[in-house]
């Protein structure tokens, strides 16, 4: 089994975290964004993971690294591929048309979903989805009583369906995949100046390839600073709560869930609940809940909620709720 994961956008609402550090590896709860959609993948399915397969814009090689370090631990290749134009997300998809054969899921990663399901890999094709209350913003699935898609309708002016597709697909055959995404391009179809997935799947549905919806539990958003915060809480609800050994905590109360990680420090503070602290960062003589701190940052003489911290930044004011880039001072 693959994994292809396009992830070349430049996430800029998610400015400023987005200036110095590409979306999917921003850290929630002691792991990239990235690292958490692969693990729920990893349970989703039946089968070893092989490859993860990145489509990635130029980010440097540190982020090259940790990428193919996130592979790695769960014991799979990583390939790192380029899409050089934004091109729309079939052109994303066959940018790593080398590892487009054998059974395939293509995850986008600004998405995170949670599912108890497992899946039946013995179907051509699953399309992952969430019933939503407002379709309009969203592609949807047709589908019959057993789940068989009949249709896909792009952000529909009318009510056709409420089953909006997230983001994840599970192919069978990634060659037939591949051989689909490839006749877009030849034959230049596009919609909005772009080569959309969708187009392939309605091409490949016509030809008698049978694709089935496999509704999640609980689909999330990491968009902007808000979507993000609210998406890490759900995070800790699933996965607990954690104070590292490592952690020095005095004269501080910790509400669950957090997650506390190695080297931080937290003094005379009230921290949580839904609050990670990552590595090396510092609290001192605050509140804070419902917040994310990166690593090696200091929080100290203030009270915050729904916030974003960067990594190595520094905050000492009031201000209820913040949303400060790397390496940002902001005191008073």
């Amino acid at each position: 089994m693959k994994i292809i994961i396009p992830m070349a956008g430049m996430g800029k609402r998610m400015r400023p975290h987005t200036l110095t550090t590409p979306k999917p590896l921003i850290h929630l709860a002691g792991k990239p964004i990235v690292e958490h959609l692969i693990d729920e993948i990893a349970l989703a399915i039946k089968e070893p993971i092989d490859e993860i397969a990145f489509v990635i814009g130029h980010f440097g090689e540190t982020t090259e690294q940790a990428l193919v370090a996130s592979a790695q631990k769960i014991g799979a290749k990583g390939s790192i591929y380029y899409q050089e134009n934004a091109l729309g997300t079939a052109h994303a998809i066959l940018c790593a048309e080398k590892s487009l054969h054998g059974p395939v899921v293509v995850a986008f990663a600004d998405t995170l979903f949670f599912c108890n399901s497992k899946l039946n890999l013995d179907k051509d094709s699953i399309i992952w989805t969430k019933k939503v209350s407002d379709p309009s913003a969203f592609g949807v699935v047709l589908a019959d009583p057993f789940n068989r898609i009949t249709g896909f309708v792009e952000k529909p002016k009318t009510p056709v369906s409420n089953q909006a597709i997230i983001g994840i697909y599970f192919f069978k055959d990634g060659e037939n995949l591949k051989n689909e995404l490839q006749y877009l391009i030849d034959n230049d179809i596009k919609k909005g100046n772009e080569y959309q997935l969708t187009d392939a799947l309605q091409n490949m549905m016509e030809k008698g390839l049978k694709f089935y919806s496999e509704p999640v539990d609980e689909w999330l958003d990491c968009g902007n600073k808000d979507a993000t915060v609210e998406t890490h809480t759900s995070v800790l609800k699933h996965i607990g709560h954690h104070v590292d050994p490592g952690a020095i905590v005095e004269e501080a109360i910790i509400i669950p869930p957090c997650f506390i990680a190695a080297e931080t420090e937290i003094r005379q503070s009230v921290v949580g609940p839904y609050v990670s602290v990552e590595k090396g960062s510092k609290i001192r003589h605050a509140v804070v809940s419902q917040s994310i701190i990166q690593k090696k940052s200091e929080v100290e003489n203030t009270v915050l909620t729904k916030s974003m911290i960067g990594n190595e930044a520094y905050i000492s004011t009031n201000v209820s709720s913040v949303n400060l880039g790397d390496f940002s001072r902001f005191e008073s």
